[in-house]
């Protein structure tokens, strides 16, 4: 058993120097407070699938018409809306004329709903840069232009980058701040923009800046018509025909609510988790396990020994080296969140949860698997996906 320890301690204080390490390898948009705009500032397309935003799209629209940067092109596709969507957009293109409203053709075969949305408004977009981004986003007044300063020393290509994440009810605060969590431990930002290998790629469908020849060079949504996580899709895409990527440090100017209550980050995260894995329970089953060995097991030792020790105090167990190991265990897992969460504005507090955060993560995987190959699919805004 301490041996056991041993080994997931050494892992975990692996884990936390490569997830210091690894956050500041992540470039970050650069202030421009002072910014004042040429005439050769060139015409950034907004694009915004909407179905059924009533609660969000006014407050993003209202981020966006405050922006710093104004030779902007606003679109947002009603898609098929079944609330007041499209009358909260008319009533700010009435105020003001970069804002458009296009109203969304019915669902073809084939196509997940959010793809087709883009591609349409990607047929209507005029500007040099696009800006894909979700209608429960809000971008700071300089974030467009900070943007478009890192987009344009890296010339063409993809800037992506989450969003920070605006947490209130305590399961969201156990569940999304994962996303980052995940990227920071598991993933090399730096070979997302130096490597041309499509498995070094994450992406997040609030912010995606795209320069617009790069995206007719990739097949744009037409060439991930099918995909259920399209952002992850698409970055994979401009890879694989040799556009840049870059995942950028951005939760300073752009935020976000994904889900407002519990039934929402499942349904959510339920749809996104086994498909982002490419499908492969070979690689979701050791990755559980894995998650299980280094987050979870510790604590549930730890409360084991608790419970032996009340109830034998002389025990052998309760008594043994066992409390050391399992607790250094545990506040080092939870060390591995607490630089994490505080990368994404998260507070530090969050790390405490680390151990039943990931419990849920892991029953949540399992039953984002389980979707895949039952009848009833994945439902999201009324769709039906398998």
């Amino acid at each position: 058993m301490e041996k056991l320890f041993l080994i997931t301690l050494i892992i975990l204080m692996i884990q936390l120097l490569f997830v210091i390490w690894n956050v500041r390898q992540m470039p970050k948009l650069e202030k421009t407070n002072n910014f004042k705009e040429s005439d050769r500032s060139p015409l950034i397309s907004i694009l915004i699938p909407a179905r059924n935003e009533e609660r969000n799209i006014g407050e993003c629209l209202a981020s966006l018409v405050q922006s710093n940067y104004k030779n902007l092109q606003i679109l947002v596709l009603d898609d098929r809306s079944e609330d007041r969507t499209p009358e909260i957009v008319k009533s700010f293109a009435s105020q003001d004329e970069r804002i458009k409203l296009i109203e969304g053709s019915p669902l073809p075969s084939g196509w997940a709903g959010k793809v087709f949305a883009c591609h349409q408004l990607s047929r209507h977009a005029a500007g040099e840069w696009w800006l894909f981004m979700d209608a429960d986003a809000r971008v700071a007044p300089d974030g467009i232009t900070s943007t478009l300063q890192l987009a344009k020393k890296q010339g063409r290509g993809l800037i992506t980058g989450f969003p920070y994440q605006e947490v209130r009810t305590f399961f969201e605060k156990l569940i999304v701040p994962l996303m980052t969590f995940t990227i920071a431990c598991h993933l090399p930002v730096r070979l997302v923009r130096k490597s041309r290998d499509p498995k070094f790629v994450a992406a997040h469908g609030a912010f995606m800046f795209i320069n617009r020849e790069s995206y007719r060079v990739s097949g744009g949504h037409s060439a991930i018509k099918d995909q259920i996580v399209d952002d992850m899709a698409l970055a994979r895409r401009m890879k694989e025909v040799g556009e840049p990527v870059t995942l950028a440090y951005v939760h300073t100017s752009i935020s976000m609510r994904m889900y407002h209550n519990s039934k929402e980050v499942w349904n959510g995260f339920r749809k996104n988790i086994y498909a982002g894995l490419g499908r492969r329970i070979s690689l979701l089953l050791p990755i559980l396990i894995t998650y299980f060995m280094l987050y979870v097991l510790p604590s549930l030792l730890l409360l084991v020994f608790l419970l032996d020790w009340i109830i034998s105090p002389n025990s052998p167990v309760a008594t043994s080296e066992m409390f050391f190991w399992a607790t250094a265990c545990m506040l080092l897992g939870m060390g591995v969140k607490f630089a994490a969460d505080r990368n994404s504005g998260q507070p530090g507090w969050l790390s405490i949860c680390m151990p039943l955060s990931t419990m849920l993560l892991i029953l949540l995987a399992l039953d984002s698997c389980r979707g895949a190959y039952s009848s009833k699919g994945y439902q999201w805004k009324g769709r039906k996906y398998t």
